[in-house]
C-alpha cells in the first residue's frame, strides 16, 4: 500500500495508463487481424493503411517498440502485395 500522497497518485496514474494502453493495443491487434484476413486486395490495402497509421501512432507514444511497429508494417505490406496473386502464373 502506498504511504505517500505522491505514491498514491502514481498508483492511480499507472492504473489509468495501463487501461488506456491495453485498449489501444487491443485495437491495434484488431486492425492487424483485419489486414491478415482480408482476401480482396483493394480492401486489404485500405485496411493496411489504417493499420500502419495506428502502428506509427502507438510507436510514437511508446506503447509498442518502434522496431516492433516496423516489423509488423513490413510483414503486413508483404502479405498485401502477395494477396490476389495466383500461384504459378506470376511472372
Amino acid at each position: 500500500m502506498a504511504q505517500h500522497k505522491s505514491a498514491e497518485k502514481r498508483s492511480r496514474q499507472s492504473v489509468k495508463r495501463h487501461t488506456a494502453n491495453k485498449t489501444t493495443r487491443s485495437e491495434m491487434r484488431t486492425l492487424v487481424k483485419k489486414v491478415r484476413t482480408e482476401k480482396d486486395k483493394e480492401k486489404a490495402s485500405a485496411a493496411l493503411k489504417e493499420a500502419v497509421s495506428a502502428l506509427d501512432k502507438l510507436a510514437a507514444k511508446g506503447i509498442i517498440h518502434r522496431n516492433k511497429a516496423a516489423n509488423q508494417k513490413s510483414k503486413l505490406t508483404k502479405l498485401v502485395n502477395k494477396t490476389g496473386v495466383i500461384p504459378n502464373q506470376a511472372a
